[in-house]
Parts: C-alpha cells; sequence; structure tokens
C-alpha cells in the first residue's frame, strides 16, 4: 500500500482523503471476500485496482474522454478541440476497436497512456512536431489527455467493450449529443443514468447547435436539461456547441482546462467510483451495528458442551469416590472391611487420579464416557441459539456467514471432547494427610481393642477378670476398658469423620468440575466461539473500512 498513498499524497489536495478512502474499502473488500455477493466484492476490487493503478501514475495530467453516437459530432468535437485532423469523421471514419489520443505536455504521459491501453499509433502529442508553432493559444490545456471513443451504438463488439473500458478509467466524461437522437434511450439507460453518483467528472454536450433554429436552441437545450435531471444528472453541465463552426468550442476548452487546472476531474473521479463501489458494497453489508458474543450465551454453550460430555458425571462420581476412600481411611477398620466390597465410582472412568490411579482402575485410559453415546441435542441447541442471537439484524449474507462458522467444526465434537476429559488432571489419589494420621489412629485403637479382647478372654478363662490384682480402671478391668474403648472410639472417630470426608469430597469435586470444564470450554472455543467470533471480526472489519471510504 506504500505506492498507493505516495500517489495519494502526490494527488490528493488538502480536504480530500483519497488514500485513506481507497484503503478503507480495501480493508472492507478483503474481509467482505467469501461473506458477500462475488460479484459485489469484485466490482469493488477493481474499483481498487482502477484507483490505485491511476495514484500510481501522472498527476499532472488528466485523462477527458470524449463519448458520443454514429453521428453526434464526437470526432469533429474532438478535432476542434485539438485543432488537428485526428480522427476521421462520418462515413470516413475508420472501422477500429482502438480509442484516439492527444496529450498536452508528453512528460510523464508515456505510463498513462499505457495504463489506458492507447497504443503508440493512436497517440498525438499536441506539441509535437505536428503542431510546431500553435502552442500560444493551447497552453491552457496542458496536462489533458484527451480520448476520442469509438461510438458506443456501433454494431462491433469490440467497440462497445473499448468504450466500457475507457469510460471507467478517466477521469472526466464529455458525452456528446447531436439535436436528433438525445434522447435516445441506448445512451441515457447505458451511460448517463448509471453515473448519477459520478456526475461531478461529467460534461454532456449538445453538438449540432447550428442546425437547430435559434428560436428552437434554447427550448432544446432546456429538454436535455430535463432529460438529464430524470437520470440524476442535475449538476451536470450542459453546452451547446457546433464543432463545424466552431460555436462554443472556446466555452468547451475552457471548462476543460478548468477542471485538468484544478486537478478536480481527477480527484471527483476517483472518489466517485470509491463512493459508489463502498455504498454497493455497505447495501449488500448492510448498516446493523457490530454483535459481540455474550458471556452469558458463552457459558451456556459451555454448560452445554460439558454436559455433552458427561462432566456432571464425572463430577459426581469424584465426589462419592473421594467421600467414600476418606470414610474408608477413617473408618474403624473392621467397618472399611466391610464397605471394600462395594465399587469405586471412579474405577469404570480411569481418569487422572494419581500416583495410585491405575491400581484403583485396575485397566488403562479410554473408558471415559463417550460422547458418541450422549444426546447432542441440547449442544446443537445451544449452537443454533448462539448463532440466532449474535446474528440478530444483520444482513442475511452474515447470518448465513456466522451460521455456517457456527456448525462448521462440530463433526470433530466427539474425538475433541474424549480427548479434553483425558488429558484433564482430575487429581483424587492422594489423601489428606489428616486422614492418613486419623487412619493410624485407627489402627492403635483396632490393636488395643483386639489387645483388650484376647486379655479379657484369658482373664474370663481363669476366673482372674474381677480379681482385685488384676489392672483396673476406675473399678474396671483395664482389659475391658481397652476392648470396649478401642471399639467405642474407634466408631465414634470413624463418625465424626465422616463429615470431614464429606467436605474433602465436596473440594475435590468443586476442583474436578473447574478443570473438567476448563478443558470443555477450550473446546466450545475452538469449534464453535472463535470461528463465530471471526466472522463478527469480518464484520466489523467491513464496516469500519465502509465507515473510512465513505467518510
Amino acid at each position: 500500500m506504500t505506492s498507493l498513498l505516495e500517489g495519494a499524497k502526490k494527488l490528493v489536495t488538502r480536504g480530500t482523503e483519497i488514500g485513506a478512502r481507497i484503503e478503507g474499502l480495501d480493508a472492507a473488500t478483503y474481509a467482505a471476500r467469501g461473506r458477500l455477493d462475488d460479484a459485489v466484492v469484485e466490482d469493488a476490487q477493481a474499483v481498487i485496482d482502477r484507483a490505485t493503478g491511476r495514484l500510481k501514475l501522472s498527476a499532472t495530467h488528466t485523462v477527458v474522454a470524449i463519448g458520443g453516437a454514429t453521428g453526434s459530432g464526437k470526432s469533429s468535437t474532438f478535432n476542434a478541440l485539438t485543432g488537428l485532423e485526428l480522427s476521421a469523421v462520418g462515413v470516413r471514419r475508420p472501422t477500429t476497436s482502438w480509442a484516439s489520443a492527444c496529450v498536452w505536455g508528453r512528460d510523464g504521459a508515456e505510463e498513462l497512456l499505457e495504463w489506458l491501453g492507447i497504443p503508440p499509433r493512436h497517440q498525438t502529442t499536441r506539441d509535437s512536431m505536428l503542431d510546431s508553432g500553435r502552442r500560444g493559444d493551447e497552453s491552457e490545456l496542458d496536462g489533458v489527455v484527451l480520448l476520442d471513443l469509438p461510438d458506443h451504438d456501433s454494431t462491433e463488439v469490440a467497440h462497445h467493450l473499448e468504450v466500457d473500458r475507457l469510460v471507467d478509467l478517466a477521469d472526466l466524461l464529455v458525452w456528446v449529443l447531436d439535436p436528433q437522437k438525445y434522447a435516445d434511450a441506448a445512451i441515457h439507460d447505458r451511460y448517463l443514468a448509471p453515473s448519477a453518483d459520478r456526475q461531478d467528472v461529467m460534461l454532456v454536450v449538445l453538438n449540432h447547435i447550428d442546425t437547430v433554429p435559434e428560436e428552437r436552441r434554447q427550448s432544446m437545450l432546456d429538454d436535455v436539461r430535463r432529460l438529464l435531471d430524470a437520470d440524476g444528472l442535475d449538476r451536470v453541465p450542459v453546452l451547446a456547441v457546433s464543432a463545424r463552426h466552431g460555436t462554443g468550442i472556446p466555452e468547451l476548452r475552457a471548462e476543460i482546462a478548468r477542471r485538468a487546472a484544478e486537478k478536480h476531474a481527477t480527484r471527483a473521479r476517483l472518489d466517485a467510483d470509491v463512493r459508489a463501489a463502498a455504498t454497493e458494497l455497505s447495501l449488500a453489508s448492510g448498516d446493523a451495528p457490530t454483535r459481540v458474543l455474550t458471556p452469558e450465551r458463552v457459558a451456556a454453550l459451555d454448560d452445554a458442551f460439558a454436559e455433552t460430555a458427561g462432566v456432571p458425571t464425572i463430577v459426581e462420581a469424584v465426589e462419592r469416590s473421594t467421600r467414600m476412600r476418606v470414610t474408608r481411611a477413617t473408618s474403624w477398620p473392621v467397618f472399611t472391611w466391610l464397605s471394600g466390597i462395594k465399587p469405586d465410582p471412579l474405577k469404570h472412568l480411569d481418569l487422572d487420579l494419581g500416583p495410585d490411579g491405575r491400581q484403583l482402575a485396575g485397566r488403562g485410559r479410554g473408558a471415559e464416557p463417550q460422547t458418541a453415546q450422549v444426546q447432542r441435542a441440547r449442544v446443537d441447541t445451544e449452537v443454533r441459539v448462539l448463532a440466532d442471537d449474535v446474528s440478530q439484524g444483520l444482513a442475511s449474507p452474515w447470518v448465513e456467514a456466522v451460521r455456517r462458522a457456527s456448525v462448521s467444526r462440530l463433526d470433530e465434537l466427539g474425538d475433541r471432547l474424549d480427548g479434553a476429559l483425558a488429558s484433564a488432571e482430575v487429581r483424587v489419589g492422594r489423601l489428606p494427610l489428616w486422614a492418613g494420621l486419623v487412619r493410624v489412629v485407627q489402627w492403635l485403637l483396632l490393636a488395643a481393642g483386639l489387645a483388650g479382647l484376647v486379655w479379657t478372654g484369658v482373664l474370663a478363662g481363669t476366673g482372674k477378670l474381677q480379681d482385685s490384682d488384676t489392672p483396673q480402671v476406675a473399678g474396671v478391668a483395664l482389659a475391658l476398658v481397652l476392648l470396649v474403648g478401642g471399639i467405642v472410639l474407634g466408631v465414634l472417630l470413624g463418625l465424626g469423620c465422616r463429615i470431614a470426608a464429606r467436605k474433602v469430597a465436596r473440594q475435590r469435586a468443586e476442583d474436578a468440575d473447574e478443570r473438567l470444564r476448563g478443558a470443555v470450554a477450550e473446546v466450545s472455543h475452538e469449534l464453535v466461539v472463535d470461528p463465530v467470533e471471526i466472522e463478527l471480526a469480518a464484520y466489523t472489519a467491513v464496516r469500519n473500512g465502509l465507515s473510512r471510504a465513505l467518510a
């Protein structure tokens, strides 16, 4: 874009931002490609290419194209302006699809003429040897490149194509009408009316005015004015000329010279083209405010993904497993042995359980809840609601783009969710430190109870349980104290630790829920949220670019 800006700095005067406008249109076109109608986007790109190409060329020349129908006197007008017989007129006009060019001031015009596609054999320099000694009264046209276009109503298709091509490239358009066909729909419908947005770089000439009686001339000019107004060209001047007799030619030459001197035509034509293309792109894109995904909507999508992945089931299993394992570790060992027949809820999941996870599970990874076996209805619903919500109010191409992006990667959902669960670090294998200490105490209490049981049995068998010399505590045999105390304290300690086990289980479940939902959220963002946000960013880029182009 460097050359573009350099050209703009040469060409643009104070108060005009043509370089910024072209950049804005370029940014909008880039973002709209593949999203808006291809024809509209390609038309905008063609305008960018033409404007960029024109800005790279001579800023001291103004391209003025003279167009008209057969018999309108277009070539005669061209000859009258140049002062040379450069274009054949009437039946002598050559049947060629090339335009003729006359240049005032050759310096810097070569590249411009090459860009216009004018062959050297159809180029004439007004200050060349053909015009030696006749420069004095023509200096006002310095910097003008005057083109004589083929007849737009010619039967030759090549002529039509050449006219259409150069009409798009010219800085100033001069349309020559004649009294017989000035209302012809061919020129009004094909060229004049569609150019309403470029009327500031147009002139209309009514030629052969000498053939119209003087008392009818003004009414004819008024009729031409009426037709142009109906075409939306209310600012286009209408000049009456007679190329044959030179009537009005000085005024036409002066108007062309004035616009060329101000460089108004080049600047205005580029502005008009960029604005027209930006307007068409804006109509296709719409003007709804930029939308963003709300945190609430993304959270709802994450919840749907988590439910599909089976996160609630895993979290519940983590809580139950943690509570069961801590309870087993802190219960009276006899109760622990009895509860050992219950299966661990995580045994069939084989998540990351820590150092003893594989021993607990007894098999390799891969038994996580499979999304293929889970109903995906909620995910599909949430994705659809998200796309509809964030695209509300946008033009239909953007609605379709957002919807297409939202489901573009859903086929990967099952594998990606399984991978997210498999990689999540859900650590429930290690017991809390206090649970290990309680386990030691429980084993000591069990040992004390067993010792008391054996001792009590021995004393009861020998009849010494009630003897005074048997060790006692508060009048009760120490053996019975050990037996009863070991059992009662162990049971009570185990029951008390159940409350702490529930708390630990809740904490472990909350941690597992956070980790699993975080892993699942990464999947939902990659598969749905990110593609949708890319489309929203493209829409924003189009809006911002068009704002600059239309500023």
